[in-house]
């Protein structure tokens, strides 16, 4: 599982931000402040989608760097959107509607149904959006200008070591992200995205939604979102015995085999993968790409083994718990969906 991470990093960099492409004025009263906080952030969930734009931004996790070039519409209710990378390789994605097709002609084969939904209010997470405000402390931090545009700031300080802190930067006008951090709980900047330019509200012809790299198509339909309740019964024959709380199921990815749920608290996210384990070991523990870790554990049910995996934007030790938390109930279930 971690080799088809690290190897899916540049394509899983573009899918985040089919989804993550979704403040310095006098302080006010604590009260007042968080309930401005607040009404910002209620309007960035319809921004991401509902608003066309096309630019250039950054994206960097830890080392990894990239540059994107971006047209996103939003018209007659059907969402389009071309991601292209800029350095790095060749590729893009274009999403229309529900349906997304990823061109990678350096990477060969690429399985889009293990990418994992995450950054801030990812697509997956974006129509059922929790009270943040119980798991992080919104606050404004003022007015900046990025990529020519007024925006304001809103830090969102995590209330316990279970989860990464960020901070938002939204245009004024539309309430679009148009910059973000993730931060330690020393506040390092674990991951950012930025703007470096950036036209909104433009008439995007047809002609920059088209695909113009040579190379393999990959192909997805992506899912409709499913209510926690309906997502956790597809946890079919283990459980998952702790979480941070807040996090609720929000979304099934496809695994290939065994069985997957990704879990969010409406501005992180995680997902649980639970497989048989194959008859190559593979390593366990955890690595870390920027504020992403991947964390590997084997759990034993009588004769059988199986490979539990935990992707997502969590501390590490928080990674952990969730993979050493998850229990077997019935192994043959498990062991069906290899087949």
């Amino acid at each position: 599982m971690p080799h088809t991470f690290i190897k899916l990093s540049r394509c899983q960099a573009l899918s985040v931000l089919l989804g993550l492409l979704l403040v310095l004025a006098a302080p006010l009263p604590a009260a007042a402040d968080e309930e401005e906080a607040s009404a910002w952030l209620e309007k960035l969930g319809p921004a991401l989608n509902m608003t066309s734009y096309r630019g250039v931004f950054v994206y960097a996790r830890g080392e990894s760097v990239h540059s994107m070039q971006i047209a996103h519409r939003y018209r007659d209710g059907v969402v389009e959107e071309r991601l292209v990378l800029q350095d790095g390789g060749s590729g893009e994605i274009v999403r229309k509607g529900m349906n997304v097709v990823c061109v990678l002609p350096e990477t060969g084969r690429v399985k889009l149904d293990q990418v994992i939904p995450s950054g801030p209010f990812a697509e997956a997470f974006t129509s059922q959006l929790v009270p943040v405000s119980r798991w992080y402390r919104a606050e404004m931090k003022g007015e900046d200008r990025v990529a020519g545009y007024e925006v304001v700031s809103v830090a969102l300080s995590a209330r316990d070591s279970y989860r990464y802190s960020h901070r938002l930067w939204l245009e004024k006008s539309t309430g679009l992200l148009v910059k973000s951090h993730v931060r330690n709980a020393e506040g390092e900047v674990l991951e950012q995205f930025q703007f470096t330019s950036l036209h909104i509200g433009e008439d995007i012809p047809d002609t920059e939604f088209e695909i113009r790299t040579e190379g393999r198509e990959i192909s997805r339909t992506l899912d409709e979102p499913a209510s926690p309740a309906a997502v956790g019964q597809r946890m079919n024959g283990w459980r998952l015995g702790w979480r941070p709380e807040g996090f609720v199921p929000a979304a099934t990815p496809r695994s290939g085999k065994g069985q997957a749920v990704a879990f969010s608290d409406g501005l992180a996210a995680f997902s649980v993968f639970v497989e048989p384990a194959g008859p190559v070991t593979m390593p366990t523990g955890a690595s870390k790409i920027g504020a992403t870790t991947v964390y590997m554990h084997e759990v034993k049910e009588g004769e059988s083994a199986f490979l539990v995996t935990v992707v997502g934007e969590l501390p590490p030790q928080t990674a952990r718990q969730v993979a050493e938390s998850v229990r077997i109930e019935d192994s043959l279930a498990l062991g069906a969906a290899e087949s």
